[in-house]
């Protein structure tokens, strides 16, 4: 089965993304719609909650240093909005033990270190 024909055998879900580095946030949605997934993208926290209670994503994607809000802030809010169904996966530079223990404590269910490989966050969504 070639890797195209496996991709339309996942459930499309509700992916939001936030990342204040632009180049970021919309090469992930491009992916992310190339493999037929709802996409909405954010560029700061205070939008990404925003389109949290509107869109409510399946899946967040947050970066974590991010002016304003944080991503810890961000996850904390989407929990609330959008519970435990809601997949929350850190996308960050941050990566050491700490800042691991910190995401987990925010929420987030996945922690991963950017650059990121988009095969391995594609394999954390719900099938």
């Amino acid at each position: 089965m070639n890797q195209m024909h496996a991709a339309t055998q996942q459930r499309c879900v509700r992916v939001l993304i936030d990342d204040d580095n632009a180049d970021v946030a919309d090469s992930l949605s491009m992916l992310f719609r190339l493999y037929g997934h709802h996409v909405c993208t954010a560029y700061d926290g205070l939008s990404a909650i925003e389109e949290g209670r509107r869109f409510q994503p399946d899946v967040a994607i947050v970066d974590i240093s991010m002016p304003g809000l944080s991503g810890y802030d961000v996850a904390r809010t989407l929990r609330e909005i959008c519970g435990d169904k809601l997949l929350l996966v850190a996308v960050t530079a941050l990566s050491r033990i700490q800042d691991k223990l910190r995401a987990r404590q925010a929420g987030f269910d996945h922690h991963m270190a950017k650059p990121v490989d988009f095969e391995e966050l594609r394999s954390l969504l719900p099938s």
